[in-house]
C-alpha cells in the first residue's frame, strides 16, 4: 500500500481515522521476550555494566554540517541510531535523539556530531519503534509541528498528542512519498515498549528510503533472522545499509532482538547493500561488551569475509560520507 504525504492534505489529528490496526503486535514477535526472572538475572549478575575509561577513544568529527551540491547525497552519524540524510532534495532525521540524558541509563558519553543549531530545515523524519534511545521527546519537541514523520503502526497517536499535523503510519511493506522520496516501512526482529502497561502496542521495523536511483536502508534495532533477506529481495540494489553493531552482550540475554557486529555484517550481505554504515555504538551504555569491541569486531567480521575496506564505513560521530 502506498501513500503520499502532504502537510496541507492531511486531516486534523483532533478527527482520527478510523482504526485499522490490532490492539497489538506480539504476535509479529521472532523470539519471546525476556522474563522478569531473567531481567534480574542478568542486573544481579552485572550483565549491562561496562568500564567507561575507554570513552576519550570514541571518535567525533564535529566540524558542521556539509550540504550537498547538485543531486548528492549525503549521510551523516550524529551518533547512536541518529543520521542526517541528505537526499532526494530532503532532509531527513533518523531515530533523532539530540537529548544529553535518557531515562534509565547513565548520560551519553558522546555530544551529538552535529549541532542542533547546524542543521538545515529537517523536512521528515522516520522513526523505527518506540524505545527511549530511539524515540527521544525532548528532540521531538524542538521540530516544528508541519514536519513530516513516518512512524510504525499505531504510533501516530503520540505525535498527535504533542501537536504533529503530518504523520505517516505505516504496516511492515507499505509506503509513503514525499517530495521526491519514497519511505517504505520493513521488518525486523525486534519488539516495542514505552511504559510497563504498552508492550508491543506499537509496531517496530526499519525504513528503505528510495530516491531515483538512490536507495538507503536504515535497519532500527534489530535481531537476525529471514527478515533482512526478504527486504533484499523486495528492495534489490541498496547503496548502504545503516546498520547497528553494538549493545549485544550478554549475549543470551540480547540476541534475539540485537545483532552483534558478525550478525550486522552478515545481514548487510543478506539485504545486499553494496556499503554498510555502523551505528547504535559509542553513544549510550545499554549493554555489557566494551566501548570500542563493536566497531572493533565489525571490522574484524568485515575482513574476514575478504569485503572491500572501502565499502565499510566505520564513521565517526559527525562525520559524512557521499553516496556516489
Amino acid at each position: 500500500m502506498s501513500y503520499t504525504i502532504r502537510p496541507e492534505a492531511l486531516p486534523h489529528p483532533a478527527r482520527p481515522a478510523a482504526p485499522r490496526w490490532p490492539n497489538g503486535f506480539a504476535d509479529r514477535l521472532t523470539a519471546p521476550l525476556a522474563s522478569f526472572r531473567e531481567v534480574v538475572s542478568v542486573l544481579q549478575h552485572g550483565g549491562f555494566r561496562t568500564n567507561i575509561g575507554d570513552a576519550d577513544q570514541i571518535p567525533v568529527y564535529r566540524s558542521g554540517l556539509p550540504r550537498p551540491a547538485g543531486t548528492e547525497a549525503l549521510i551523516t552519524w550524529v551518533g547512536h541510531a541518529t543520521y542526517v540524510l541528505q537526499v532526494g532534495g530532503l532532509t531527513v532525521l533518523t531515530d533523532p535523539v539530540w537529548a544529553r540524558k535518557i531515562p534509565g541509563i547513565r548520560p551519553r558519553l558522546t555530544p551529538p556530531g552535529v549541532a542542533w543549531s547546524d542543521l538545515p530545515h529537517v523536512d521528515a523524519v522516520v522513526i523505527s519503534h518506540n524505545h527511549f534511545d530511539h524515540l527521544d521527546a525532548p528532540t521531538i519537541r524542538r521540530l516544528p509541528k508541519d514536519t513530516a514523520i513516518f512512524v510504525p503502526a499505531r504510533l501516530a497517536a503520540w505525535f498527535a498528542r504533542r501537536g504533529f499535523r503530518n504523520v505517516a503510519e505505516l504496516d511492515w511493506w507499505e509506503s509513503a512519498r514525499l517530495g521526491e522520496v519514497a519511505f517504505t516501512f520493513v521488518p525486523s526482529h525486534h519488539w516495542s515498549r514505552r511504559t510497563i502497561w504498552d508492550t508491543c502496542k506499537t509496531l517496530w521495523g526499519g525504513w528503505v528510503l528510495t530516491a531515483g536511483n538512490r536507495r538507503i536502508y536504515f535497519a532500527g534495532d534489530s535481531g537476525y533472522g529471514h527478515r533482512f533477506k526478504e527486504i533484499g529481495i523486495r528492495y534489490p540494489d541498496i547503496d548502504v545499509a545503516l546498520m547497528p553493531v553494538g549493545a549485544y552482550e550478554p549475549r543470551w540475554f540480547m540476541k534475539n532482538f540485537h545483532v552483534d557486529p558478525d550478525q550486522a555484517v552478515q545481514a548487510c550481505l543478506d539485504v545486499g547493500a553494496r556499503r554498510m554504515a555502523a551505528m547504535h555504538w559509542g553513544t549510550f551504555v545499554l549493554s555489557g561488551e566494551r566501548l570500542l569491541a563493536p566497531i572493533e569486531e565489525t571490522r574484524q567480521a568485515w575482513a574476514e569475509r575478504g569485503l572491500d575496506p572501502a565499502d565499510l564505513w566505520d564513521l565517526a560521530i559527525g562525520e559524512t560520507r557521499m553516496l556516489s
